[in-house]
């Protein structure tokens, strides 16, 4: 009897050795081993935990990136590439709130015939279209910049950061208006250009085309949206300036996105 218990104890961890132990094939370069699955429930509980993770995503990417962030200082700054209804909202936060200056920005634009105009910029246009808008002209100053293809919003920071060393103007902070989705971006992107003893605010005019909550019913929001995160992440993680430090040398940006 007792040899029997032992023959079959022998037996049973005989088995559970090769059970544990892997199976080859091809002369050793294949191993086939035992591995962990999900289950019907844990394929449940992933498949809840990416649908709550896509609608988080989809309802808090917009309001991310339109921050509006005012640090009640007297110097407005508006960028000039925004579309006409930004500039007249920016006219409208210039009556409604403390400024005393005015300051566009932005590089050369296209004029007629798709050629590049070293005297028209977005500065100047803006500048044309907050007039209109009621700004007085003894508060408005063009600053433009002579960056065209990338990191315009960078470059046109810069500028502007020469433009107050070169006039001795001390600033301890600016209110920046933009375009929504280009918000936090522009934030940062001016942030970067002067330094931290500056405080940028921003303001975000809200986008007409399609309402904010319901940006992705829209191609252009979709389409707005996505390459407004990705430019954000690349000037966020990969971006690095590319010109002097100092503000009194000159400007040597190199044509950067924008």
């Amino acid at each position: 009897m007792s040899g029997i218990l032992k023959h079959s104890s022998n037996v049973t961890v005989h088995s559970l050795l090769t059970e544990a132990a892997p199976r080859r094939a091809m002369w050793g370069l294949f191993d086939r081993r035992e591995r962990w699955s999900l289950s019907w429930r844990g394929r449940l509980i992933l498949a809840f935990a990416a649908g709550l993770i896509s609608v988080l995503v989809f309802t808090s990417v917009y309001p991310f990136l339109a921050i509006t962030h005012r640090v009640n200082v007297n110097i407005l700054v508006v960028e000039g590439w925004i579309n006409e209804y930004a500039i007249r909202a920016a006219a409208d936060e210039f009556r409604r709130g403390s400024y005393e200056r005015v300051f566009t920005t932005g590089g050369p634009v296209k004029g007629t015939g798709g050629y590049i105009n070293d005297f028209m910029t977005s500065a100047s246009v803006g500048a044309d279209l907050l007039r209109k808008a009621g700004v007085p002209d003894q508060s408005l100053q063009m600053v433009p910049s002579r960056v065209m293809d990338r990191d315009r919003t960078y470059g046109s920071a810069v500028a502007l950061r020469n433009w107050f060393h070169d006039h001795n103007m001390a600033v301890s902070g600016i209110d920046v208006v933009t375009e929504d989705l280009h918000a936090r971006r522009t934030r940062l992107l001016f942030q970067k250009a002067f330094g931290k003893d500056v405080q940028v605010g921003i303001i975000a005019v809200a986008n007409v085309d399609y309402p904010a909550n319901r940006w992705w019913h829209y191609s252009q929001g979709l389409k707005d949206v996505v390459s407004e995160f990705a430019a954000y992440l690349y000037a966020r993680l990969l971006f690095f300036r590319s010109e002097p430090a100092h503000p009194g040398k000159a400007d040597r940006l190199l044509p950067v996105h924008d």
